[in-house]
Parts: C-alpha cells; structure tokens; sequence
C-alpha cells in the first residue's frame, strides 16, 4: 500500500498513521520526524536543513524532496508506506510522482481527513503546559486530576501563546488556501478519497482499513 495522508493540523493524521504502518508492516514517512532525524545524524541534506530549523524558516521543497528521495530508497519501502505531512503544495506533489515513477510506483489512494472547525479549534487549543516541569496535557484528551493544576509536581498549567484561538485559526486558514488545490490536483487524477476524521479513533481507523483496502 503507498498511501497519503492529507489533513489541517488536528486531523489525527499522525495518530492513525503511526498505527496503520504498524499493522501493515511498512513504514510511517513523517516529514517532521524525518527532518528530525536527519539533522540529528548530520547527513548534507540533514545539516542543511538543520540551518533552516534553526532559524524558523521553511525548509525548501529541495531539501524536504531529497530527503523524501533517500527515504523512499531503503528496504522497507519497497513494498509500501504511509506518507505523512506531504507533499503540502502541488510542485511537492509533482515531486513525489517522480520519486515514486523512478522507483517504478505510484501512489495507492490520497485519503484527506475531513474534520470540522470548530472541532479542530477543541483539539488544538486543548494544550495546557506545566509551567514548572513542561508536563503537557489536554483539557478533553488528557485532563489534570485537578483543573489548572500539574498532577506531577503541582504546578500552575498555562496555555501556550501559539495554541490560542487566535493563532489556531491562522494557521488553519494557511491550510486551507494552500491544501486546497492540491485536493483539486489528486481528485483530477482519481486518487483522492475522503474519511471524516471526527468520532472515535477505532472508527475512524476502519474507514480508512475500507478505503485503502486495507
């Protein structure tokens, strides 16, 4: 299975990813992780793309498309994958079908997670962090025993300044206008397919099992 998970920050993506690669026995391509990882190991493209991090800077759909590149090489690729957080814009997509056309692939289905606003605004600005032990948690997902407290060390929770309203909506904005013709893109071309992304995580994993396939 080469599948793409497509999604507005919230959707779940990650959480049904990481799963699925397990049960299907192949891997979980997280762009994040990846970029991560690669500048962790200190590889060229690793440290190249360390330089951008470092600065809060995008890094370069070169950069992100090479390590995509040498990802999609290793072994346990070869018989499938889950991509997850790209591509985010149609010259990545592009990309990614030249990657995979080099490999003789192609992709399977892109499956986009449909979850409403204001459910999203409740995923998102659910954060709270201890001030005093930066242990984190979520006012619905994972409550404190005691509401504005840290149950580890008993100090005062806080919202982050980035996961405020205000911010959570910018940046939902930002997706939508820059997701939305790449959604375009793959439905012309008869690989996208649509899992509401709201209700619980098992039935929302079977609906993803029914669409890929799986």
């Amino acid at each position: 299975m080469r599948l793409v998970f497509l999604g507005p920050p919230g959707a779940g993506k990650g959480t049904q990813a990481r799963e699925l690669a397990r049960e299907w026995g192949v891997p979980h391509l997280a762009t994040g992780d990846m970029l991560r990882e690669a500048a962790a190991t200190g590889s060229r493209l690793g440290l190249e793309a360390r330089r951008y991090m470092d600065q809060g800077a995008l890094v370069p759909d070169d950069v992100i498309v090479g390590l995509m590149r040498e990802r999609l090489a290793r072994p346990d690729a070869a018989r499938g994958f889950i991509v997850d957080g790209f591509p985010r814009t149609i010259a990545q997509a592009e990309a990614l079908a030249q990657l995979l056309k080099d490999h003789g692939q192609q992709l399977d289905v892109v499956i986009y997670f449909d979850v409403s606003e204001g459910e999203l605004l409740r995923r998102l600005t659910g954060r709270r962090v201890c001030r005093a032990c930066q242990t984190a948690y979520h006012l619905v997902f994972a409550p404190p025993t005691r509401p504005g407290v840290c149950d580890k060390c008993g100090g005062e929770l806080y919202q982050r300044e980035d996961d405020g309203e205000k911010p959570v909506r910018i940046r939902l904005d930002v997706y939508a206008r820059q997701t939305s013709p790449l959604l375009d893109y793959y439905r012309q071309r008869g690989l996208l397919a649509t899992v509401a992304g709201e209700g619980s995580i098992d039935v929302i994993r079977q609906a993803i099992r029914q669409t890929a396939g799986g």
